[in-house]
């Protein structure tokens, strides 16, 4: 008699998950959330080119965390115009921040490659923001370092370039960018630390004022002589 053989058992095919697609609807959103935010931005630079800020974002970041964590918070801020800040301080800043300020378009593709070399090299990481970056940040997003604000502050950049004269984005970096607690603009900084204005300023006390460019909130004026006689260096190199 002819074995009789078991019928093989039905194997199920296993579904693959849906692909997850962004829906039209939402794609449109986004689209049009972020030409309302460029547009924002685009007009609010053609505003600067003639209306000095009353504050920025930053400073309205730090007034919010101090009442966030029931901190004390005194703002300090007083708008000059270029030709009342002494032209020590300027180039103390451009030293310190950014030499080839008036060499690029507002990415110094140089300065990033190096800081790339050395973050490989020594294993931390370097600044290579321009002023420009750093004038856009203040003004328009935050302190927060991520991805996210990185990705829109060099995507900002291009227009503040387009719009903005190279002085007036000297003058507004100037008059907005951290110097302390509280303390935003050279001449603050100048009433605070000199109690002069800061169309008086000497060469070693812009200096020491640059000093604390890259740490504000952390750093004074003569703290780290050795960054201040780099900064001393390079105005001498670019005949300062």
């Amino acid at each position: 008699m002819p074995v009789a053989t078991l019928p093989k058992p039905r194997t199920r095919k296993k579904k693959s998950a849906p692909k997850r697609r962004i829906s039209p609807r939402l794609l449109y959103w986004l689209l049009t959330a972020l030409i309302a935010f460029y547009t924002v931005i685009a007009a609010m630079l053609l505003l600067l080119r003639f209306v000095d800020p009353p504050f920025t974002a930053v400073q309205l970041e730090r007034h919010l965390d101090a009442s966030f964590h029931h901190r004390a918070y005194q703002k300090h801020y007083h708008f000059v115009p270029l030709s009342a800040i002494s032209p020590n301080m300027r180039r103390a800043a451009i030293a310190a921040e950014d030499t080839r300020f008036f060499q690029h378009h507002g990415f110094d593709w140089k300065q990033m490659g190096q800081a790339v070399e050395q973050d490989l090299e020594e294993g931390r990481k370097r600044g290579a923001s321009t002023i420009t970056q750093q004038l856009d940040r203040n003004l328009f997003l935050s302190t927060n370092p991520n991805l996210i604000r990185k990705a829109f502050e060099l995507s900002i950049v291009p227009l503040t370039e387009l719009i903005l004269s190279k002085n007036r984005i000297l003058e507004l970096y100037l008059n907005v960018i951290e110097w302390g607690p509280g303390i935003y603009g050279c001449d603050a900084a100048a009433r605070r630390y000199y109690g002069i204005p800061a169309a008086s300023l000497s060469r070693d006390q812009a200096i020491n004022l640059a000093e604390v460019l890259p740490a504000p909130l952390h750093w004074k004026p003569g703290q780290k002589p050795a960054y201040g006689a780099r900064i001393d260096t390079r105005m001498r190199q670019l005949g300062w």
